[in-house]
């Protein structure tokens, strides 16, 4: 059977909201019985948009991550639903109740990913319904993917297996897979937002004047073994992307047969930007 999925590329998210707003705009003044009732007009944000800035002048990167209800197969939410009140549908989608989930407040605590919205108002647990009363009738895109202008936001409604063999061949991830919750909401690029980086430039004195070096290979080195190579582009820099956060033993090392290996050691947090290295003539 067929099931809905969703898949987010990071790398094209630009922090535009156009998602966040078509999904207030759909919610916000409706009720769809039976998949939700009316969004509040303050206070939820059913599709967030979260935000990473990392780095220092002149190496500084900008992730944008949106984040919703995962429609986990594995979902914590339905465990802790009384009376039926959340239910896991044959196509994926997970439904909180807008009838039977009030009052119940313990759906909220326990979704670990914080997608689950407590409407004070209405006494109700409330969460993006994955636009099934959309879908429901004939839609093939959630109005997220559907504005989305860089098409970032995808919706695919595939076999399991299609779905698995199209996240291996992609490379695509989900939110914290250790808790098991088995999410219908994949990435792309994902470390953009999660992993560090590291940075520099190369430079040398050509002529009497500092110029920047193009094209100069830089291999990257934990504990000895090369990980990455780059090359530097026409600005003298490169980049290493994907590297774990909080990590020692890491190294860069220049080779270019018109200038001396250079190499420098250093650590990261969230980032390193190592700034200019000088190469010398060989």
């Amino acid at each position: 059977m067929k099931k809905w999925n969703l898949v987010i590329d990071v790398a094209n998210c630009f922090n535009c909201n156009a998602c966040a707003l078509a999904c207030h705009d759909e919610y916000h003044g409706n009720e769809f019985p039976g998949v939700a009732a009316e969004m509040p007009r303050r206070g939820h944000r059913w599709i967030e948009i979260l935000q990473r800035e990392r780095g220092r002048f002149p190496a500084v990167e900008v992730a944008y991550l949106p984040v919703t209800c995962n429609h986990c197969d594995e979902a914590p939410c339905v465990a802790a639903a009384r009376d039926g009140a959340v239910r896991k549908r044959p196509d994926g989608i997970v439904i909180i109740d807008p009838q039977r989930a009030k009052g119940q407040r313990q759906i909220v605590d326990a979704c670990p990913y914080g997608a689950v919205h407590w409407n004070e108002d209405k006494q109700l647990p409330q969460a993006w319904p994955f636009d099934a009363h959309l879908l429901d009738h004939g839609w093939t895109r959630t109005r997220g993917s559907q504005v989305c202008p860089t098409g970032a936001m995808r919706t695919l409604h595939v076999e399991d297996t299609e779905m698995q063999s199209l996240a291996e061949r992609e490379r695509l991830q989900v939110l914290q897979p250790e808790r098991g919750t088995r999410p219908r909401v994949y990435y792309r690029n994902l470390d953009l937002y999660l992993k560090a980086f590291a940075a520099g430039t190369l430079a040398a004195d050509i002529g009497g004047v500092r110029e920047c070096v193009e094209g100069a290979r830089v291999l990257l080195r934990r504990s000895g073994q090369t990980v990455a190579e780059a090359r530097s582009d026409p600005y003298g820099d490169f980049r290493f992307r994907g590297l774990d956060e909080n990590s020692s033993g890491w190294s860069v090392e220049v080779e270019d047969a018109r200038f001396r290996k250079t190499s420098v050691e250093f650590s990261l947090t969230d980032c390193a930007v190592l700034g200019t290295l000088v190469l010398q003539a060989a």
